[in-house]
């Protein structure tokens, strides 16, 4: 039995040989499912064993993989290699905030986006309310003590007709969380560090994302499912994941989990955030690379100088040298 044939990537300290594995978990920025991803770095290295070559440079590897992805996937996902390439050299880290109400599938999608993204960062909403209640006690924010479709609960007075007691619980909870979120993404700005934030209070309209404006590049998004009885069936699967999220008590509350769902979607649609529908995982995740690379297309365009140089963001400097003197 012969050695497997062992092909260079030249241009790559110190020269590592090229892995099916490693170059598909590299595809899935495309959009791709890794079951696809493989196959695309399956058939690469096929042709490269075909044209009987001992190392392979960047480049041409490159515009191999866009062949290959052009035939088995289409150009959809040649384009997107070719943007994500392209704008790989980022200077500002991506923040990525994904929306939505309970049971929409906002965990997997976030956890699932981060790995085909190579972030390492994902933090849930949840967590910082958690953090928050060590600070605030219930007497002082009884909102925070509270799940996000049940928030009508601790209103201390029922507000005026004919406003919705839930969604009042829900922003007033929102807006406590929202002072993390916007923590979350100054340190992630001055860091320099990727992240993806998920959960029900990442809602358009409670955080200003044109004040960290060149300092990160932010893509909010907006999960639903719109289909009540697909979104019902979300819980039963969770009530088989953990038992601290009993299916009994989401049945309970869905009337009002739809309700903030309403809302969170009124809101995204009046902010201009994109609205994404959960009704694929993969179609979800692929929807969602597409905004991303569209989107770090247009800020790698608008910092471009008509040199063809980069523009220095005087704010983020500035929040750099700050950060150095702490």
């Amino acid at each position: 039995m012969t050695d497997k044939k062992i092909i260079v990537i030249s241009g790559v300290d110190p020269g590592l040989p090229y892995s099916k594995g490693l170059w598909a978990s590299e595809l899935m920025v495309t959009g791709l499912s890794p079951y696809r991803a493989y196959q695309v770095a399956e058939q690469v290295e096929q042709r490269l064993i075909e044209r009987n070559v001992v190392s392979v440079t960047t480049d041409e590897l490159d515009d191999l993989t866009i062949d290959v992805l052009s035939d088995l996937a289409g150009e959809r996902y040649a384009t997107n290699w070719l943007k994500w390439r392209e704008i790989s050299m980022l200077d500002a880290p991506l923040v990525i905030m994904i929306g939505g109400a309970t049971g929409v599938g906002k965990s997997t999608i976030a956890t699932q986006l981060a790995v085909r993204l190579g972030i390492v960062r994902v933090v849930a909403t949840d967590a910082i309310r958690e953090v928050m209640r060590a600070l605030f006690t219930s007497e002082l924010m009884p909102t925070l003590y509270t799940s996000s479709f049940e928030a009508d609960s601790a209103l201390r007075e029922p507000p005026p007709r004919p406003l919705d007691r839930v969604i009042v619980g829900f922003r007033e909870q929102t807006a406590a969380v929202a002072v993390g979120i916007r923590a979350l993404v100054e340190r992630a700005a001055v860091e320099g560090t990727s992240i993806v934030i998920e959960g029900a209070h990442v809602v358009p309209g409670f955080f200003d994302l044109e004040a960290f404006e060149g300092r990160v590049l932010a893509v909010p998004v907006v999960v639903t499912v719109d289909d009540e009885d697909l979104h019902r069936s979300h819980f039963a699967v969770r009530s088989t994941d953990a038992s601290s999220r009993p299916f009994e008590r989401y049945v309970q509350g869905f009337p009002n989990i739809r309700r903030v769902q309403k809302y969170i979607k009124s809101q995204a649609l009046s902010h201009n955030v994109p609205v994404i529908p959960n009704y694929s995982l993969d179609q979800a995740l692929a929807a969602i690379i597409d905004l991303v690379v569209d989107r770090a297309t247009d800020y790698m365009r608008s910092r471009q100088q008509p040199d063809g140089s980069k523009r220095r963001h005087p704010s983020r400097e500035a929040t750099r040298l700050e950060a150095s003197k702490r």
